[in-house]
C-alpha cells in the first residue's frame, strides 16, 4: 500500500563491493522475485554499475552492485535492511554504501512510472534544502541514436569529474547497453547547479538533446541526502 501522494517518499541507494561476480550475477538475477510484494515498497530497480565515462559496456564494473529502492516511510526502509535479500548482499561484500534521500525535484519516468512521485514533494512549506544532495539521471537510448549519444559523452563526463563538490558518480543501469544512467552525490545544491548549467559541455548536450533524440525515455532528479553510510571504493563516509 503506498502513502499520500503529498507524503514524499524515503529513497535508498545501496550499492555492494564483492569479490565473486558468478554469484553476484545470480542474486541479481534472483533479486527481483524476492523485491515483490514487499511491505512499504513503492519502486525498485536492481542495478549495475560502471565509472560512467563513455556509457558502453567497458564502463562496466562487475564488481560492484546496487539497488535503488523507494519507500512508504523511514519504518518501511529500515525493516527492509533485515530482508533476506540484503543479508545475502551483506554477507557476500566486503564494503558496502547505504544513502537515505527524499526527494527535491523530479521530472520524467523510468520504466513508464514516476519513481519518486509527482511535484511538490512534502504536504506544506518547508526551509530550502542547504544539505549534501543526489541527482539520478535514468535513460532508455533509441538504438539508432545511441552513436551519436556516445560521441557526445566524453566531454560531459571530463567535466564532472572535474567539478568542486562531486563526492561520488556511478554509471548505474538494469543493462550493459541501452537502459543506462547515473548516481552521483554532492557537497550541496549550488555544486550540482554548477555542474549542471555552469559548464558549456553540459549545457550543449542539453541542448542537443531534443534535437538529437537521443532518449525514448528520461529522468531527472534531485534528491536531499540524509544519511550517508559505509565504504565505497576504499572510501569510508
Amino acid at each position: 500500500m503506498s502513502a499520500p501522494p503529498h507524503d514524499p517518499p524515503v529513497v535508498e541507494m545501496q550499492v555492494w563491493g564483492v569479490d565473486r561476480v558468478l554469484p553476484a550475477l545470480g542474486r541479481m538475477a534472483t533479486g527481483r522475485r524476492r523485491l515483490r510484494g514487499v511491505d512499504g515498497l513503492r519502486f525498485a530497480k536492481l542495478l549495475g554499475t560502471g565509472s560512467g565515462r563513455s556509457f558502453t559496456p567497458r564502463d562496466a564494473d562487475p564488481h560492484h552492485w546496487a539497488v535503488l529502492t523507494v519507500w512508504d516511510d523511514d519504518a518501511a526502509a529500515d525493516a527492509w535492511r533485515d530482508s533476506a535479500l540484503v543479508r545475502s548482499w551483506d554477507a557476500a561484500a566486503h564494503e558496502s554504501l547505504r544513502v537515505r534521500m527524499t526527494p527535491l525535484t523530479s521530472r520524467g519516468r523510468w520504466s513508464g512510472v514516476e519513481p519518486f512521485g509527482s511535484e511538490p514533494f512534502g504536504s506544506g512549506p518547508a526551509e530550502p534544502w542547504s544539505g549534501p544532495v543526489a541527482s539520478v539521471t535514468r535513460a532508455r537510448l533509441r538504438p539508432t541514436r545511441a552513436l551519436s549519444f556516445w560521441r557526445a559523452v566524453p566531454p560531459v563526463v571530463t567535466a564532472l569529474h572535474e567539478t568542486p563538490g562531486l563526492e561520488l558518480a556511478l554509471g548505474v543501469g538494469e543493462a550493459p547497453v541501452g537502459l543506462q544512467g547515473t548516481f552521483s552525490l554532492w557537497r550541496s545544491s549550488a555544486d550540482l547547479v554548477a555542474f549542471a548549467y555552469g559548464g558549456a559541455a553540459h549545457r550543449d548536450v542539453v541542448r542537443r538533446t531534443a534535437p538529437s533524440r537521443w532518449y525514448a525515455e528520461e529522468l531527472f532528479a534531485r534528491l536531499a541526502v540524509h544519511e550517508v553510510e559505509g565504504t565505497h571504493g576504499g572510501r569510508t563516509w
